[in-house]
């Protein structure tokens, strides 16, 4: 599997819209390792752009 592919696959299902096939596929071709490292830095990410978000509204809101 590419870089790209996993990369794919970890935004898919950490946004809860992985087809089957795709899961499927990731199970047989993929690495675990790699796999839990995608999503660890997905989730950091993830939570990272919502706290910018947040933090940016309630900057605005304080004005």
């Amino acid at each position: 599997m590419g870089l790209w592919d996993i990369v794919r696959s970890v935004f898919a299902a950490g946004l809860g819209v992985q087809s089957s096939k795709n899961r499927e596929r990731d199970f047989n071709q993929g690495s675990a390792k790699v796999f839990f490292f995608a999503g660890l830095i997905f989730t950091v990410i993830f939570i990272g752009g919502v706290y910018g978000v947040v933090q940016m509204v309630l900057a605005s809101a304080g004005r």
